[in-house]
């Protein structure tokens, strides 16, 4: 349940309330909005602790959460949640783009791609130093090497990194070379791993399973904000279907109806969702109108001779041009980059 105090409420009424709910054996979450405090109180209700609640000075009401997603939800924290990596800031007006190499290949691949979507506009880089791959014959990351090139990068192009985070024991070492943790979709259920992020003082990607459902999706959320992480921004990356035209099929609808439940910002993934360079731009341009709160594109120099997901990597005078034409249809919808 959730305990909305009055406006103007102390915080000395705020600590009175948060110290009933505890003798009553909740957990607390507390969220200051711009008009109201909110205290999220997660447990096994009690009647004789919601009527005590009601009569404290300072509380204007106690509301029951239906969504199996307490924390996650909009019942908990009506207005959107701004997460913020580097000086990018994910859930506001503007639709930032994350893009780079699937892969982190080599120092020379890195630089180039990271100068040039910096050059063409986009907020963020990407590029993964552990790869899960289906084949265990495929390039499975340069790992530990691979995450100082994408430190080194940072420090040359200012630009904030994020990769892919893959085992529980690895998040301390990977948190101390990147600005933002990825949960990639084989892991989105991997609860030890969301836990172990959420404790992370770091923001969180967190994609889309390969079938998860909408709630699967969300209450994976759950996990890493019930840890005491509320940095955490959402993908859809495609879900698998029957069908094979495409790598995956991209849930467009997914973006409006999370929107609408969950307070935490929704990017798309155009790259792994389709599977084909020339379908990332006309995606892209379709995730903005229809509202996404920003972009993760994969670049490469030379995608013929990527280690990775080449088929689906766009060369950089490609991110370039699709950069320009994405302005134009955030500014129709209200937006910008």
């Amino acid at each position: 349940m959730i305990v909305v105090m009055e406006r103007g409420a102390s915080d000395r009424q705020v600590d009175e309330v948060i110290k009933r709910l505890k003798e009553f054996g909740f957990d607390i979450h507390l969220s200051r909005g711009v008009e109201r405090t909110i205290i999220g109180a997660i447990g096994e209700k009690k009647s004789l602790a919601v009527s005590s609640l009601e009569v404290m000075d300072g509380v204007e009401r106690i509301v029951p959460i239906l969504q199996p997603f307490k924390l996650a939800g909009r019942e908990f924290k009506p207005e959107k949640t701004i997460v913020r990596v580097g000086e990018a800031e994910f859930g506001g007006n503007r639709v930032p783009v994350i893009a780079g190499p699937c892969a982190v290949e080599s120092e020379e691949q890195l630089l180039e791609t990271a100068q040039a979507v910096k050059a063409a506009g986009a907020s963020v880089l990407r590029g993964g130093a552990y790869k899960p791959r289906t084949s265990p014959y495929s390039f499975q990351g340069l790992e530990e090497t691979g995450l100082a090139l994408l430190a080194e990068a940072r420090r040359i192009t200012g630009l904030p990194v994020v990769t892919e985070v893959v085992n529980p024991r690895d998040v301390e070492l990977v948190s101390r070379y990147v600005d933002m943790l990825q949960v990639g979709a084989r892991n989105m259920q991997n609860f030890v791993l969301l836990r172990e992020v959420g404790r992370a003082k770091k923001p969180v990607l967190l994609k889309r399973g390969l079938a998860a459902t909408i709630a699967e999706w969300l209450m994976a959320a759950e996990y890493i904000v019930s840890a005491g992480n509320y940095d955490v921004i959402l993908c859809e990356r495609g879900i698998r279907t029957y069908e094979t035209a495409t790598r995956n099929t991209l849930d467009l609808s997914a973006v409006a109806e999370v929107q609408r439940i969950s307070h935490l910002p929704v990017l798309v993934d155009p790259s792994h969702s389709t599977g084909k360079w020339r379908l990332v731009g006309p995606m892209s341009k379709a995730a903005v109108a229809a509202g996404a709160d920003g972009l993760i594109i994969e670049v490469h120099p030379n995608p013929e001779l990527a280690l990775s997901d080449g088929p689906q990597s766009l060369k950089p005078e490609k991110f370039a041009q699709l950069m320009g034409e994405l302005a134009a249809v955030a500014e129709a919808v209200g937006r910008c980059l």
